[in-house]
């Protein structure tokens, strides 16, 4: 069984500061750095740290940082499918407070035009029980177009609805939803995080796993409701958290570990990367995943 994510790769510009600055403010920082990052690129190299095999399907520039991201993503597991296309690769800017928070804004260009069926290898990789992961930063008709196409191949698909748009989701086309609470609340048209995740099944979806930040995360399906209660740590930089969480959770999932098992251990995993900087740098080693503790669950039925 393998993983295919497909999704965007950038390089993160990072500016550490005290506090966000206020409208027409020029801030100076503490420090900053560059890096490789991008959902889609995160969340791959999360699943194959997690031990299972996974190709990111993507698009780059034709520029100095298509060689960064080259370089930054290799792993044995890791298979690239890059459409290499001319101008620039995606940047994107990121703000992270002194108590771990982050503000991100993304140039997505590449991404937005990136057509994986029309232009990659992706639609004749996908084979019966793989895995197809999506995320929010493609044209959204690409996005119900794939998901069509790993559904009709017999696939299990997996989507992360961020960044989030305005255009229709069909969530019949989702075997699994991986979602933080306010993208929920949003999507669902409901403050109370169960009832959300009840709303999205309604409409279709398979299961839904709501990450709570620091309290963890939530699980239902049609019978049960899972609680997966988040290892204390102190946060300095929360960038990139929630691809962790995603990627090593879907990484387990695709070696038959147990959804509620698997979002446990990617729930310690997303812990650990908190407490250092960066976004694709702060993804947790494959012996550092395989040795962490397993956080408490509490299930009952719904």
């Amino acid at each position: 069984m393998r993983v295919h994510i497909v999704g965007n790769v950038c390089v993160d510009t990072t500016f550490w500061v005290e506090r966000f600055p206020a409208p027409g403010e020029t801030l100076i920082a503490l420090s900053s750095s560059s890096n490789v990052g991008g959902k889609g690129a995160n969340q791959a190299m999360a699943v194959a740290r997690a031990g299972a095999e996974v190709t990111l399907h993507a698009a780059i520039g034709r520029d100095e940082a298509a060689g960064q991201i080259r370089g930054a993503l290799r792993d044995d597991r890791l298979a690239l499918d890059f459409l290499d296309g001319a101008g620039h690769s995606d940047t994107s800017m990121i703000l992270v407070r002194g108590d771990g928070e982050n503000l991100i804004v993304s140039d997505t260009g590449k991404a937005r035009s990136f057509d994986p069926l029309a232009s990659t290898k992706f639609a004749d990789a996908i084979m019966r029980n793989d895995i197809v992961l999506l995320q929010g930063n493609l044209d959204p008709a690409v996005t119900v177009a794939c998901l069509r196409l790993a559904r009709q191949k017999a696939a299990f698909t997996v989507l992360n609805p961020s960044p989030l748009t305005t255009a229709p989701i069909s969530w019949s086309l989702v075997d699994l939803v991986v979602a933080n609470r306010g993208e929920v609340e949003v999507l669902a048209g409901n403050r109370n995080v169960e009832a959300g995740a009840a709303a999205l099944l309604a409409q279709g979806a398979g299961h839904v796993a709501v990450t709570l930040g620091g309290h963890g995360v939530l699980l239902r399906d049609e019978t049960s409701i899972t609680y997966i209660k988040a290892p204390k740590v102190e946060a300095i930089d929360t960038s990139g958290a929630g691809d962790v969480l995603c990627g090593v959770a879907v990484g387990l999932i695709a070696q038959g570990v147990t959804a509620e098992v698997a979002f446990a251990r990617a729930a310690a995993a997303a812990a650990l990367s908190v407490t250092r900087k960066g976004t694709l740098a702060s993804c947790p080693s494959a012996d550092e995943i395989a040795s962490l503790p397993q956080p408490s669950i509490h299930r009952r039925p719904s």
